[in-house]
């Protein structure tokens, strides 16, 4: 592919379809307000994801937003997630006029520690929101058994695990609900776009409500909601991507193995743990780079790279609680210091889809090995 070579690259939908469907818009005048396509691409996600609700948002953090208000949370209230995720997590806790409490991260699976969960509870705490980390699957069983045995609600962020199952069940009908991301840099785009899941077909009027001002019909207005719609070009493009989506997983899962046969022979670099019964939304390929072990660190290796037109990105650095509206709160852990004080100092990941070409992987091979750069 041709430099700059970047982290991520959305799939497009053949440019003659998007046109041919989008006249149907422009006959229709139909642009919003769940019009036939969104209709079609929301029936069509639940099917594969295999989901009692499936509901479409014009973005993920509006869907995480309205995932969080459906539970009614005491105001004020606690939220116990990572630090380790994109900002929008824990600004959906705090536009909720809830209070984000951070805990710490399994070393192996960098997602949400059971463990630094239960030591954050305390008799504020009303929910935990985890999220699926890369791709990576959080501790479900353990996690559902916490929020269980103390009367939490569990919400997934499952922004990077589109389509991935456990066990043969679908990742968004765990837990009281799940929140996907349709952002362009997603395996599965819709231009912008989100979704929240859950295992409940009662829940889909309630969501409903949420996403659409809390309007019941022309004079009726029953609930608190904000505009949350998908509009049908968005959605368009959703159900032109979605038959797209397994040759780009197929790709993908070919330069893991490609990644993996190099890097596995390099001490110090840590790839992403394998996790049995679970199929991988192939979202992101992270590595942990110890420089103690290595050599060289994780800033050595992306300057290197940079300077070949490869960008790879330090995700997620700076955390949460680096970011001046969290600056100072705790990382609540069980250990000395939180495991995520240090990973984020070391993870780091490679560009990750179909546009990846051979020259490219050599070339990443080349830095790592200290022959370029």
């Amino acid at each position: 592919m041709p430099r700059p070579l970047y982290v991520a690259r959305p799939i497009m939908p053949d440019e003659g379809d998007f046109q041919r469907m989008a006249s149907e818009v422009w006959k229709s005048r139909i642009l919003s307000n769940g019009g036939p396509f969104h209709q079609r691409l929301e029936a069509a996600l639940a099917d594969r994801l295999g989901v009692s609700t499936a509901m479409l948002f014009n973005n993920g953090t509006i869907a995480l937003l309205a995932a969080l208000k459906m539970f009614d949370l005491p105001p004020g209230s606690e939220v116990i997630t990572t630090p380790l995720t994109f900002a929008a997590t824990a600004h959906a806790i705090t536009w909720n006029g809830l209070e984000p409490v951070f805990a710490d991260v399994d070393p192996e699976t960098l997602t949400l520690s059971p463990d630094a969960v239960e030591k954050a509870i305390t008799d504020k705490t009303s929910a935990i929101l985890a999220v699926h980390v890369y791709g990576t699957v959080c501790d479900l069983d353990a996690l559902q058994a916490i929020a269980t045995r103390h009367g939490l609600r569990l919400i997934y962020d499952s922004a990077h695990v589109f389509g991935t199952t456990v066990n043969g069940r679908g990742i968004g009908t765990f837990g009281d609900a799940s929140v996907f991301s349709f952002h362009a840099t997603k395996l599965f785009h819709t231009l912008e776009g989100g979704m929240i899941t859950t295992g409940r077909s009662a829940d889909a009027e309630t969501i409903y409500f949420l996403r659409n001002f809390g309007i019941k019909n022309e004079e009726e207005v029953v609930s608190v909601g904000i505009n949350g719609k998908m509009n049908e070009l968005q959605a368009i493009v959703g159900l032109l991507n979605l038959p797209l989506v397994e040759a780009e997983q197929a790709e993908r899962r070919r330069l893991r193995a490609t990644y993996c046969g190099f890097l596995a022979d390099l001490p110090g670099i840590g790839l992403p743990p394998e996790q049995p019964g679970v199929v991988h939304s192939e979202q992101y390929f992270p590595i942990v780079v110890d420089e103690t072990v290595f050599g060289r660190s994780r800033d050595d290796l992306y300057d290197a790279l940079k300077r070949i037109g490869i960008y790879a990105r330090k995700y997620f650095h700076p955390i949460c609680t680096d970011f001046e509206p969290y600056r100072g709160r705790p990382i609540v852990t069980t250990r000395n210091v939180a495991h995520v004080e240090t990973v984020k100092r070391r993870v780091l990941c490679l560009p990750f889809h179909s546009g990846v070409e051979a020259e490219d992987v050599a070339d990443i091979e080349k830095v790592f090995r200290g022959e370029v750069g």
